[in-house]
């Protein structure tokens, strides 16, 4: 976050660190997702949002000391910082602007396995409720994530696939996720 933030990405400040503990600026505001459920109708305005903030945090350097989430080879890009976590629920809007934050995945790699990997999740992502809930938030999630990968510019397909494969790894995917992530090119 300290790196990231060096180069003008929107981050908390990071105070101290000790062990695993980081003592960090407290930042107030909406997250993006709260924004969009309040206020769907800026659902073209949060996404183009999300692809600028996804072209700062790509324009940041690779910490060498990084992990590389994925060995594959599929028309590596130049290697840049990944957040490969940063999607509506890690943004908050605060008074002077959006700050990202969650950075636990961070990781060194091309950025368009982090737009691809951000695309997975936005589209992928169980939602919770009754049925009419559900509806009209899988409505408003369909339109964000073709909004975003029109802001974002079109999602590799190479990388769709991988970032779809690191998904179905992860323990924390819910059932019906993990049912849309499996309907996904992922060969």
């Amino acid at each position: 976050m300290t790196h990231a933030r060096a180069f003008g990405v929107p981050v908390p400040e990071v105070f101290g660190v000790s062990g695993s503990d980081i003592m960090m600026e407290r930042v107030a505001g909406p997250t993006m997702l709260e924004v969009l459920a309040r206020r769907p109708w800026t659902v073209r305005d949060q996404a183009r949002l999300l692809a600028r903030l996804h072209a700062q945090v790509h324009q940041v350097p690779v910490i060498p000391e990084l992990p590389a989430p994925c060995d594959d080879d599929a028309g590596r890009d130049r290697e840049v910082l990944l957040h490969m976590d940063l999607h509506p629920q890690n943004v908050i809007l605060t008074a002077t602007g959006p700050v990202i934050i969650d950075w636990e995945a961070a990781a060194r790699g091309p950025a368009g396995y982090n737009v691809a990997m951000t695309w997975v999740i936005m589209h992928s992502s169980q939602v919770e409720g009754r049925h009419l809930r559900v509806s009209l938030t899988r409505a408003l999630q369909v339109a964000f994530t073709r909004s975003f990968a029109r802001a974002a510019g079109p999602i590799d397909q190479a990388w769709l696939a991988i970032a779809v494969r690191h998904r179905l790894t992860d323990p924390n995917v819910r059932p019906a996720e993990r049912t849309r992530l499996e309907r996904l090119p992922h060969g």
